[in-house]
């Protein structure tokens, strides 16, 4: 049931163009005590079935730039097989560490913009 759970909240977040990974790992991680490694691995390949539903419908309401899509595949392939490699060689705590580290930078990040933005629909 937790699984089930934790994919569902997933695959919302994957839906809205966020990263589905960015909840799936932390939560298979914290709550299903899952080593750092096949939480990765388990990403991975169930973000395939989200993003292909996710792209059609994407498609569908002409939100993909079309002109963007190769150079950010060509290198994220290039990168992925070399993260990939390197994730074989560090252990799951250093792995848990560094994705930790990166989800608070991102998290950090998004604070600081939501605060420095203009709130947008206020009205005086």
């Amino acid at each position: 049931m937790l699984i089930g759970i934790i994919g569902f909240f997933a695959g919302i977040i994957g839906g809205m163009g966020m990263g589905g990974g960015t909840i799936l790992i932390p939560t298979l991680i914290l709550f299903a005590s899952i080593d750092p490694k096949i939480a990765q691995s388990v990403n991975l390949i169930s973000s395939i079935p989200m993003t292909i539903f996710a792209l059609i419908i994407h498609i569908k309401n002409k939100n993909v730039e079309f002109k963007l899509v190769a150079p950010i595949a060509i290198f994220g392939v290039i990168a992925a097989i070399f993260g990939s490699f390197l994730a074989n060689y560090l252990s799951s705590e250093i792995l848990r560490k560094v994705f930790g580290i990166f989800l608070l930078s991102v998290g950090s990040y998004e604070v600081y913009k939501g605060y420095k933005s203009p709130k947008k629909g206020c009205q005086k």
